[in-house]
Parts: structure tokens; sequence; C-alpha cells
């Protein structure tokens, strides 16, 4: 279906018709993206072209599928240069555009953040740098892991990093120090938002976990390596992840991503099947969903140089799936509320183009990478920039992008 935004028909847009992911201004309206547009839906529903009022995002996630069906609905038809109500509204609605470009956009929810280990590849990869014999735990393949993540240091993209500073250890050292990091990485994912939470004990059934996934972002969750590895034994991440983590600002629709799905990869022969409640029978499917990082250092912006692709990785390739995360997440009772972040942990492939962050590309720093103009990245340095950018496409289908997700590292604070 086209729309009459000009925009939204352009082959590269990440955000045509049959996206229109949801975004929040600074100034907390609820907003949605078509093409190089913003469409403010609370001034849509006050000229009369919506039926309901969007109060917030936090409002619609919690109304579940049915509620966020109907908006979409009636968005599409709103822009579409198919429909009547497209036609009849395109004078009025036009005057509630805006360019994304002068978007104060903001993050676009803000409750509980699990971070998950949902990448057999990377956690292997990871294994095999510090526990060469044994690199994969024997829990892995039983249970998603996760940790419970610092909500009060998600940023929206666009804000800077600033270094952190920790105890760490080097290997020949008899002692810790405290100071900058020295191993500053990224982490690409796939994060989605919780809709319709659970009540305290009640857990979510495996084949009711979709009704309560509104939509997905993309997540960097910046790491210092050198105070993980010192700091994790025996509880997990702490300060190593807490100082930063970097969202997109607009939410994908699950049904935008419908005609993206595909059927969860078999589990190698000897694997254990999942438990029953994380089995999903008839409803065995992912999606197919890539995800690029691209890096631009200090002086390749100096000189005007392009950004350099370090990896791409797709979601399909995830061992657990986003349903089986939300249903163990709930399978203890743990109630999750709307807004609520779930996140993928690192996406790494099988192959060394698709690992998807530094501590696995350059073997813990062992094997730098060498750049088009020269420098070379162990880890990251002050002035380096990371985007991430992830897209579904099929033939027949309109591409759907996710837009970006950047970060510039800053110097650490001097004590």
């Amino acid at each position: 279906m086209p729309s009459w935004v000009e925009s939204a028909e352009t082959p590269e847009t990440d955000f045509p018709l049959s996206n229109l992911p949801f975004g929040v201004l600074a100034d907390g309206r609820v907003v949605v993206a078509i093409g190089d547009q913003v469409l403010d839906l609370s001034a849509a529903h006050t000229r009369g072209l919506l039926s309901a009022p969007v109060v917030s995002l936090h409002a619609l996630m919690s109304q579940g599928p049915r509620a966020w069906r109907s908006l979409r609905g009636q968005v599409t038809a709103l822009l579409s240069a198919d429909t009547d109500e497209g036609r009849r509204a395109r004078s009025a609605a036009e005057k509630l555009l805006s360019p994304i470009a002068s978007a104060d956009l903001a993050l676009p929810a803000v409750g509980d953040y699990t971070d998950f280990y949902a990448s057999v590849h990377h956690a292997t990869n990871v294994g095999r740098l510090f526990r060469p014999d044994n690199p994969l735990l024997p829990n892995y393949k039983h249970v998603p892991i996760g940790y419970h993540g610092r909500a009060s240091s998600l940023v929206p993209s666009g804000t800077p990093v600033r270094r952190p500073c920790g105890q760490s250890k080097l290997p020949d050292a008899d002692a810790p120090v405290f100071g900058p990091t020295r191993s500053l990485d990224y982490e690409a994912e796939i994060g989605f938002f919780v809709g319709p939470g659970n009540a305290l004990g009640v857990p979510i059934p495996i084949a009711e976990a979709e009704d309560h996934i509104f939509g997905f972002c993309l997540v960097n969750d910046w790491s210092a390596r050198d105070i993980q590895s010192w700091e994790y034994q025996p509880l997990g991440p702490f300060l190593g992840k807490s100082f930063a983590t970097t969202l997109s600002p607009w939410i994908i629709p699950l049904d935008a991503l419908a005609p993206f799905r595909v059927p969860v990869s078999p589990r190698p022969l000897g694997d254990p099947s999942p438990l029953s409640y994380l089995d999903l029978e008839s409803r065995a499917e992912t999606l197919d969903l890539w995800i690029e990082v691209y890096l631009t250092t200090e002086r390749m912006r100096d000189s005007g140089s392009a950004p350099y692709r370090l990896s791409r990785g797709n979601f399909r390739d995830l061992y657990w799936t986003a349903a089986q995360m939300l249903t163990h997440h709930a399978s203890n009772g743990c109630n999750l509320r709307p807004g609520d972040l779930l996140a993928s942990g690192t996406i790494s492939g099988a192959t060394p183009d698709s690992l998807g962050c530094l501590l696995e590309l350059t073997r813990r720093g062992a094997a730098p990478l060498a750049l088009p103009n020269g420098e070379s990245r162990s880890f990251l340095a002050d002035g380096d920039e990371i985007v991430l950018r992830a897209f579904c496409e099929r033939q027949g289908f309109h591409r759907i992008g996710f837009g970006r997700c950047s970060g510039i590292v800053l110097p650490a604070v001097s004590s």
C-alpha cells in the first residue's frame, strides 16, 4: 500500500507505511515515523483524525494487541494514498507532520531492564577466551541466561558515552588498580519492550508470550571488559555494564515484522530439547533480522571518511527466541510491566564477519583490527563513534528499518 508521504516511498527509507514505528518526543508526545517525517498522534486525535487519544506510550503498551492493531490500522489508512480516509484527511494530516531530523526524541520507554545472553556463538567465543577447555557452561543450553541491568543509565541514541572508571587487574599484577577502562567495548543487540505485564506470582505461558511483546528496538550494551572480567565472579555483571546502555528511539511494532518470520533453526544433534514451559511447538519462529555495526574514529570524521562496517549478524542465529526469554523471565512469577526492556545480549553468528563485539572480533585484544585509514583498534578509543543499524528485507515486501543507535566515546572524568 503506497503512502502520500513521498519520502516513505523511496527504496532506502527505514520507515515505509508498512513500518510505522512508535517514538516519544522530549515533551512526552507520542509520534510515529513515516519516511523522513514524524506524525504527532496526540494532535491527530485532537483534529479528529484518530478515534482515541494516545496519552502516553506506556498507556498504549498496557492496552494489548487489539488496541495496538486498531491504532496501527487507523494510522495506516490516514497516511495511505489508496484509502478514502487518506485522501480526505491528507490536507489536515500534512500539517501534523514534521521532519525527523528536527525531532527531539527521548527514550521510547523507561521500565526495568534485563539483558540476556541468547547467542550460543557469542557465549562459546567468549568462553574460549576465558575457559579454553570448557567454553560453554553446562546450563547454557537448558536455561536462557540473563542479568538484571541498570535502567537509570539507559540513554537515547546520540547521547555521548563517558569512558567509565573502575577496578581492574592485569593477569600478571599482584593487586587491582582503579582507573579508566582500557577495554571499552560495544555489544550489538536487539531489544524488545513488554506490553501488558503479568501479576506478581503468575507466569506467562509460552503460547501467550507474543501477546506481551509490544515491539523491537536496537540496543548497545556498552561494556568495560577489564572491569567486567575482574568483578563478575561470583555474581555476574555489575559496574562493567551499568555505566551506559544506548537505545534507538524507535520501537518497531511486532506486526510490522510479521512478513519476516522464519522457522527457528533446529538444535544441533545431541542438544537437549527445551523444557516443556519453553517448548515453542508449532510457534517455533523467530525473525530474519539483520543487525550491522559501524565504527567512525575521530580521524575518519576529520577526513570525511565513510564509516567502517565492523560486523553483520542476524537475530535468527540466537539460541533462544524472544518468546522464550520473556516466558522464562516470568516463569518464577516475576511481574513484568509495560515498558520493561528485555535485550538479546550480543548477537553473533558462526562467521568472523558476524561477531557482535570487539571482545570477539579482536580475540580479547590479541588481534587488533586494521582499519582502512591505517588506524587499528583492539578496543574503543576516545572519540570513536559506534552506530548500530538493523533491517528486515524480503522480495515482495518493503524493507523495514530500525533507524540509528549511536554514541560517541568521551574521555573519562579526571579524578
